[in-house]
């Protein structure tokens, strides 16, 4: 019979070899190791969607932004409001197209216009100091309520995520007067919808000491890994080496360098636990993200179950 913890190695850990990586393919499908209960359970483990701009009407705009660029600029400013309390737009014919709901749609309206500033020195040269409003920014756009919305959301005010985004530059004069209309949807219909900036994974890495390492070695053991890595106790007046926080390693690989340490550390990273680096955009929290997106990924997964128990076996 196969030593457990040889098998546990192959099947849940990558090896970090001085000149290759090891256990890379995959073999944890159910099954594949006789003694191990592999069984997929769904419930260990639907798409996220978002409020953005859909919709620009623009009534006036006196700018140097051309329309189409000023609306695509709108549209991808995000927009804090909870998607969960509203409902897809549904549109059965085109005489339905402007037609809005409070329980599918929320209206934004943009109207500002730049003036002179009276009270400005004449010999200023600075735009923010001659001109009101020169600069048009997402705090500008303020949240036009629809229906019953001024009630439902009274404790959270719907508006950008960020009021800094600069939007348009304006001199005396020109103006802009835009009403907007944000509907739910998913990055896949469109990037504006997309809740995520950044998001990535890694392994875990799993450093483990094969031997006791301490004096000059354990100072420079410690110095191959990230800071953290690895921390120095004092047992009986030396230094010993002791793996304090394996998850800050950057897998370097450093330590093969030095040929007296390099077969005292066994590198590797554990197959099923990911770290993840999610980035909101603001709209949601990254933890919120996360959660949803593996409710995606189930009932992707229970369609696909669905349409297998529903095909013809011919």
């Amino acid at each position: 019979m196969a030593d457990r913890g040889n098998v546990e190695d192959v099947r849940n850990r990558v090896i970090l070899g001085e000149f290759c990586v090891r256990n890379v393919h995959t073999t944890d499908f159910p099954g594949n190791y006789p003694g191990y209960n592999d069984t997929w359970d769904m419930q260990k483990f639907q798409k996220v969607p978002t409020m953005a701009i859909e919709k620009v009407f623009i009534y006036n705009n006196t700018s140097i932004v051309q329309d189409e660029v000023l609306a695509q600029r709108l549209g991808l400013i995000p927009i804090k409001a909870d998607p969960s309390l509203f409902e897809y737009r549904s549109i059965d014919k085109e005489s339905a197209e402007d037609e809005v709901s409070e329980i599918d749609t929320i209206q934004l309206r943009l109207k500002i216009k730049c003036n002179k500033d009276a009270s400005a020195s004449k010999d200023s040269s600075d735009p923010r100091e001659l001109y009101l409003n020169s600069k048009v920014y997402s705090r500008d756009i303020k949240w036009v309520p629809i229906g019953n919305q001024a009630d439902v959301f009274a404790d959270s005010s719907i508006e950008p995520v960020h009021d800094d985004i600069l939007i348009a530059l304006l001199r005396p004069g020109q103006e802009l007067d835009i009403v907007m209309h944000c509907v739910k949807g998913i990055g896949k219909d469109h990037a504006k919808f997309s809740p995520v900036a950044t998001a990535s994974y890694r392994l875990l890495p799993e450093i483990t000491l094969l031997e006791t390492v301490q004096g000059e070695k354990a100072e420079r053991l410690k110095r191959c890994f990230s800071q953290g890595v690895i921390e120095l106790e004092d047992d009986n007046g030396s230094k010993v080496a002791k793996v304090v926080n394996s998850r800050l390693d950057t897998c370097s690989r450093e330590i093969l360098r030095h040929d007296d340490l390099k077969n005292v550390v066994k590198l590797g990273r554990v197959r099923d636990h990911f770290i993840f680096s999610v980035e909101s955009t603001g709209i949601l929290p990254p933890n919120v993200l996360f959660t949803e997106a593996i409710k995606v990924l189930m009932a992707k997964c229970q369609r696909f179950l669905n349409a297998l128990d529903s095909a013809d076996p011919e």
